[in-house]
């Protein structure tokens, strides 16, 4: 009975064991396309749940704020000046980054817990092609722009005597053309195969395969280290020629300073750390995963961004005349607007009859109203508020 019974069992000589059933012997296993590497991790395109939180309220915060700096400047019926100018590409250039973080976010929001199912269609197509382009041309219009920024204030304050001398808007216009040219043109060429925005899931030129592309990137970071060491060196020489060593009281030069060191210190916080790893980097001495690096790229590479439309634009005086001006076109606010203008009148007319009559003075006289005319500059710039 029992043979009969095993010989029931096994149905003669069919073999019901299947490979491809046999759990216990075959576990499936997760496998990443493209394949898990140093630059593509086997993660999400966010990486931390922290970071993915902070993407979305940092790409809305610059957007936000960057086109409300375009959309207030763009209806003010006051004057087209160099530092409105300069105002404009500084915002557009600063909305690029945003965009380019609201397409990491969504992307990011859609392949949440499948991304290595996506990772191919969204390095390889082309809205990772347009994010990259738009983080490379944003950032580094943005440092040009700042650098123009800051070169014409300290142009325009040292010349103050000389008003020949200050920058024109044709000037201007030329420089920023040339600004214009240079950054799309670095921004093109990862697309043309001087590095590649594909290596990596957040779109960024990381390709150094190649001696043209690792000079590529070499070029990039000393070009940004270049023009902080300008925007420093700048601003020191500001703050020179605006403090008045004959008077007591400290406190215009103790604010004029302050408001710098702002200035300096998110231009650091925004450079210096991805500089340093991405120099070691370039030079293949990585001392920073790709994972780790999403934190700098999140937290540190936007924050000139975010920062530049309040500093330079929504908290300055300037800026919250031409806004009153708006909102008072549209019906409101206009007991502050008419405030606004009765002073941005008498402040102008109180300088200009102040200068005539010093004019006609001594060299002192010509010089206090030289420092006097600096004054002014700085704060309808925003930098003495």
């Amino acid at each position: 009975d029992d043979d009969l019974f095993a010989e029931d069992e096994g149905f003669g000589d069919v073999n019901f064991h299947y490979p491809g059933l046999d759990f216990c012997q075959t576990r499936p296993t997760l496998v990443c396309t493209p394949e898990e590497d140093a630059f593509n991790p086997c993660e999400d395109l966010a990486g931390f749940s922290f970071l993915r939180v902070a993407i979305w309220f940092i790409n809305i915060l610059a957007i936000a704020g960057n086109l409300t700096v375009l959309l207030v400047f763009f209806t003010s019926r006051s004057k087209l000046t160099v530092p409105r100018f300069l105002m404009y590409h500084l915002a557009f250039a600063d909305l690029c980054i945003g965009i380019y973080l609201l397409m990491i976010a969504t992307v990011d929001l859609c392949t949440r817990g499948h991304y290595s199912q996506h990772a191919i269609e969204w390095q390889t197509g082309p809205g990772c092609s347009a994010a990259g382009f738009l983080s490379l041309f944003g950032g580094e219009l943005s440092v040009y722009t700042l650098s123009t920024i800051t070169m014409e204030r300290w142009h325009t304050i040292t010349n103050a005597m000389q008003i020949e001398r200050c920058l024109g808007l044709t000037q201007a216009a030329t420089i920023m053309a040339a600004g214009w040219f240079i950054c799309l043109g670095m921004a093109m060429l990862p697309l043309v195969g001087i590095s590649s925005y594909t290596k990596v899931s957040m779109c960024l030129p990381m390709d150094i395969e190649t001696p043209q592309a690792q000079a590529f990137i070499i070029i990039l970071l000393l070009f940004n280290v270049g023009a902080f060491v300008v925007v420093c060196v700048c601003y020191v020489l500001i703050y020179l020629a605006v403090r008045n060593p004959e008077l007591p009281g400290r406190s215009a030069d103790a604010k004029i300073a302050k408001r710098m060191a702002v200035l300096i210190f998110t231009d650091f916080l925004c450079m210096a750390p991805i500089s340093f790893f991405a120099i070691s980097a370039a030079f293949k001495v990585p001392l920073i995963t790709v994972t780790n690096s999403k934190i700098l790229l999140v937290l540190f590479f936007p924050i000139n961004s975010c920062a530049n439309p309040f500093l330079y634009a929504i908290f300055t005086k300037a800026f919250r005349k031409d806004a009153y001006q708006l909102m008072s076109a549209m019906g409101c606010c206009k007991s502050k607007a008419s405030i606004y203008r009765m002073k941005a009148y008498c402040s102008e007319n109180a300088i200009k009859n102040d200068l005539r009559q010093k004019n006609k003075g001594s060299r002192a006289g010509m010089r206090l109203a030289a420092m006097q005319q600096q004054s002014l500059h700085l704060k309808e710039e925003g930098e003495v508020t």
